[in-house]
């Protein structure tokens, strides 16, 4: 089956850290226009979609020529927000959605690639990706979600915790002993499992964590995980913005 693609750029007004987070100047450019801008570069894609709960970013996005529509307010995720949009995008015989993170700035259009292609392997319904971590920090900060897979790369479980806990570890760096695997916040889904999935209620696992994919897995959902080299840089904190505007003003 031919896969046609929609990317979704979940992009909420509200932010307990950083209000108005989409709408934040990054080098002269705002943080969902450069996202958008390079969602776009990616040769998978049909059409890239900027799903929002305020007519301000509706605009702003519909100013520099992008897409944008309206979704709830009441969206307790990206995920949900997807659909809303997907419903209301008029797009016909769209086949997969990539939820694409709203405040990645400098996404790689080559991993919205991979995470497509992942999507399009045999029996693969919901894709995501994870990099190999190359530090101990990493292991130990509860911001980051590592991930255990079985022989097919499709999820085990996701953990703010170090998984798998070595029980016999010898002296050194732990990352150096087991090929652990960091989440990289980026999920594809078939449009079907899609509607499927945000039908779901909470689950134990899910609430536990506050990991919302604990959801998928625990109702017998497979996620399939790629492994990607290119790095990701997220802007959380008034820190992170200002490291992005430092990267920014780097690139010219």
């Amino acid at each position: 089956m031919v896969q046609r693609i929609l990317g979704i750029v979940p992009a909420r007004y509200a932010s307990s850290r950083l209000p108005g987070k989409p709408l934040l100047d990054i080098g002269g450019k705002s943080m969902v226009q450069r996202v958008v801008e390079q969602a776009s570069r990616t040769t998978r894609l049909e059409d890239v979609l900027v799903a929002t709960d305020d007519q301000r970013i509706v605009d702003h996005v519909h100013a520099f020529g992008g897409k944008a529509v309206m979704t709830s307010a009441a969206h307790a995720s990206g995920t949900d927000r997807c659909l809303e949009a997907l419903e209301k995008s008029g797009i016909a015989g769209i086949t997969g959605v990539v939820n694409i993170q709203g405040d990645e700035p400098f996404i790689a259009p080559q991993q919205i690639d991979e995470v497509c292609a992942c999507l399009a392997q045999p029996d693969a319904t919901i894709a995501t990706l994870a990099q190999v971590v190359t530090g101990d920090k990493d292991l130990d900060d509860p911001g980051e979600v590592l991930i255990t897979v079985d022989v097919r790369m499709n999820a085990l479980y996701f953990s703010r915790a170090a998984i798998p806990f070595l029980r016999n570890p010898a002296i050194g760096p732990r990352h150096n002993q087991f090929r652990y695997l960091k989440h990289v916040g980026l999920y594809a889904y078939s449009t079907e499992v899609l509607r499927q999935i945000v039908a779901l209620p909470p689950s134990p696992l899910e609430l536990a964590e506050s990991l919302e994919q604990l959801r998928w897995i625990e109702n017998g959902f497979h996620v399939r995980v790629g492994i990607t080299a290119h790095p990701s840089f997220c802007v959380d904190t008034p820190a992170d913005l200002e490291e992005a505007r430092r990267i920014a003003a780097a690139m010219g």
